[in-house]
């Protein structure tokens, strides 16, 4: 699994890394927030490790800007910090953080942390993909919701996104209408 570890601690950093790629992990680091978002833009890790306190941008801002991302692809994260206490745990979830990890963290207890999520994230993409199967009408091209509703498709799909339709044609259907219009008049 692709994984980002965002910690200014270079040694803290250098230990985990080294541990989680002995666990066969494809890990990425960065020295602080900001360096962080632009790894996690580009390389796209399905996890991440972010310690909250760090210069430029904090763990809390980082996972904010993760979750405003949207991306269909769930991104798990892990906040590890010093910092304990319901306080500073509700603080992290509400960021958007999945888990939370004091330190010093025990390796035992953050691999299974890991287990948990590469289960949570395997769930999602399997959720991702049933949902990508829509069951379409080969005729009228009606689509079945999860209500066993058969409904237009434009209908289907301005219920569940953003997106709008204008009635046209193609060229050739367009071409078939007029065709059509023309016998009719004759």
């Amino acid at each position: 699994m692709k994984i980002l570890i965002a910690e200014d601690d270079n040694v803290s950093c250098m230990v985990l890394a080294t541990k989680l790629r002995k666990l066969g992990h494809e890990v990425f680091t960065a020295e602080n927030g900001r360096d962080a978002w632009y790894a996690y833009r580009r390389d796209k890790p399905r996890l991440v490790i972010t310690d909250w306190m760090m210069p430029l941008l904090d763990g809390l801002e980082l996972c904010r800007m993760i979750r405003a991302e949207n991306r269909s692809q769930y991104t798990y994260i892990i906040m590890l910090t010093a910092l304990g206490g319901k306080g500073s745990y509700l603080e992290g979830m509400n960021a958007g953080a999945d888990d939370f990890v004091t330190k010093p963290f025990d390796m035992d207890g953050l691999s299974a942390r890991l287990r948990v999520a590469e289960r949570i994230l395997g769930l999602q993409t399997e959720v991702n993909q049933l949902e990508g199967l829509l069951p379409i009408c080969a005729y009228c091209k009606k689509i079945r919701d999860e209500k066993n509703n058969w409904q237009m498709l434009e209908n289907f799909v301005a219920q569940r996104t953003d997106t709008s339709f204008a009635q046209t044609y193609c060229p050739e259907c367009r071409k078939k209408e007029a065709e059509s219009q023309s016998a009719v008049s004759q």
